[in-house]
């Protein structure tokens, strides 16, 4: 089981990096530059801070290895096809301070496990911005797919994770995509009451103009 977690978990972010890879070149989205920074610093903050806290390597903790590989990638990526500038808006430059103080105490405080349970509340927070657009949003503009094949790599992998960091991060990450799943299915749900009842109107308006 763990193998055929540990190959999923390398299959779907695959996956995942070559859709968006596509999506970007072919100027279908605008990642943020500065988000995926961001992502970079902090995945890889939390993988160092999860092999010092004890004997692993990166293969113990697959996700949060295959999340470097993809958000250094896609940095890239969006880099030399997508937008260049690396704006920081006031919340993700809030959220980078933060970062870059924890980084700071955990040079200092040699705090492996504290500093990484800090990086997984900072990328939780992260992700905040994004459901508070889809409460207020009124249709579902997130692509199911690319957010389902994230959910799905994020539980695959509490079958292969090693150590209780492992198993935070991959919570961590099952919890934040399920939460962005669940903000999207309310969308879909609310949109088609709303498109019955456009159609509604539209039929007695052609309904009022054909007695004219």
């Amino acid at each position: 089981m763990k193998d055929l977690s540990f190959y999923s978990v390398i299959a779907v972010n695959t996956v995942i990096l070559v859709r968006y890879t596509v999506l970007t070149v072919r100027k279908r989205i605008e990642p943020s530059l500065a988000m995926w920074i961001f992502f970079s610093i902090a995945v890889v903050g939390s993988l160092f801070s999860y092999l010092f806290d004890g004997d692993f390597s990166p293969l113990d903790n697959i996700l949060n290895t295959s999340d470097i590989v993809l958000c250094l990638t896609l940095s890239a990526v969006i880099y030399f096809f997508g937008g260049r500038e690396a704006r920081f808006n006031r919340f993700e430059k809030l959220c980078l301070a933060l970062v870059s103080l924890i980084l700071t105490y955990w040079y200092f405080s040699k705090a492996h496990f504290t500093t990484n349970l800090s990086l997984q509340l900072i990328q939780f927070i992260a992700y905040l911005p994004v459901y508070y657009r889809m409460w207020k949003a009124g249709r579902n503009t997130e692509s199911f797919l690319t957010w389902t094949l994230l959910f799905i790599v994020s539980v695959i992998s509490l079958f292969d994770a090693k150590g209780t960091l492992a198993m935070i991060y991959s919570i961590r990450a099952t919890a934040c995509t399920a939460i962005l799943l669940l903000l999207m299915i309310r969308l879909e749900i609310k949109k088609e009451p709303a498109e019955a009842g456009s159609r509604n109107k539209k039929r007695r308006i052609e309904k009022d103009l054909s007695r004219c």
